[in-house]
């Protein structure tokens, strides 16, 4: 691993058969939901395909945003011993499933619901493809 991904978090595979991570969180996404956590306590991601801010990922607090069938977990990050789920609509899924994503932070407002907005900040995929030796 070179130096510029040594410090990203991955999540547990969530997919049944899979062992390899294909979400991770960077040092900046880690400490940015650190704080969100102590504002409004247990969170979750989800990453719907929709229209404006669709290719950002939403954070919201844990359950209040209700997933179904049409939704699959993608993985689930360890933060300090809290478990954060990432979700993405089964249909986005199948475009985006040969990559691997990583949640980063850019500032600037998001058009979203997403509960980093006030702080000037938004959560950002970065992908790559899927490495499947990882």
């Amino acid at each position: 691993m070179d130096q510029a991904t040594d410090h990203i978090l991955g999540a547990a595979p969530a997919l049944p058969g899979e062992t390899m991570s294909r979400v991770g969180l960077t040092p900046a996404a880690q400490e940015l939901l650190r704080y969100l956590r102590q504002q409004h306590g247990p969170l979750m991601f989800h990453q719907s395909g929709g229209c404006c801010d669709g290719s950002s990922p939403m954070c919201y607090p844990e359950g209040d945003f209700i997933t179904s069938e049409a939704d699959v977990l993608l993985g689930v990050f360890d933060l300090d011993g809290d478990g954060i789920g990432f979700w993405m609509s089964a249909e986005q899924f199948e475009y985006w499933k040969h990559t691997h994503l990583t949640v980063d932070v850019v500032t600037g407002r998001g058009s979203g619901f997403s509960l980093e907005a006030p702080e000037g900040k938004r959560f950002l995929i970065r992908s790559r493809l899927l490495d499947v030796t990882e």
